[in-house]
């Protein structure tokens, strides 16, 4: 079995967090009616956030395919721009937002599944959904650190992961 590119498991990902998001919009929940709607929520700005880190990863991916071989200046430099920002955001938003929520969501929900996910809100959330919100992030972004770790270049890499990339 040949391995998947990053490219193309980077816009599965992004597709993957928006039809998440799509899906949980379409929800008709009291308490999205409510002040601050869905955006009172850690879980769906983490939802936002992953959307929007994977958007820029793919939108890096497609820039570099169809800059290879010019030798523009000014293209260069505006691809290690969108880089610099993909690596921020990993290092800053994505992996610190989504390992905070996915780790306080299932540890709380171990110890007493009332305090973060009522057993009124399986009326409202389905189970598929619901590990969407929490159980992607664990199996997805960790395929994308070993595919392509943006943050953690050869020469800096204090986590030791080893990563496949060519960036």
């Amino acid at each position: 079995m040949a391995l998947v590119p990053c490219q193309v498991l980077r816009a599965a990902i992004l597709l993957s967090y928006c039809s998440i998001l799509c899906n949980y919009k379409a929800i008709d929940m009291p308490a999205h009616q409510t002040y601050g709607g869905s955006w009172k929520f850690l879980t769906f700005i983490d939802l936002v956030i992953q959307a929007v880190f994977f958007g820029i990863c793919v939108l890096t991916d497609l820039s570099s395919l169809l800059t290879k071989g010019n030798d523009s200046q000014e293209q260069e430099r505006q691809l290690k721009k969108l880089i610099s920002l993909r690596d921020w955001m990993m290092a800053v938003l994505a992996f610190p937002v989504g390992v905070f929520v996915v780790t306080m969501f299932w540890s709380i929900y171990i110890y007493d599944r009332e305090l973060v996910y009522p057993k009124l809100l399986d009326n409202f959330i389905p189970a598929w959904l619901n590990h969407g919100m929490y159980s992607n992030y664990c199996q997805l972004t960790p395929n994308n650190l070993v595919l392509g770790v943006p943050f953690l270049h050869k020469e800096e890499n204090p986590l030791g992961f080893h990563s496949f990339s060519d960036d």
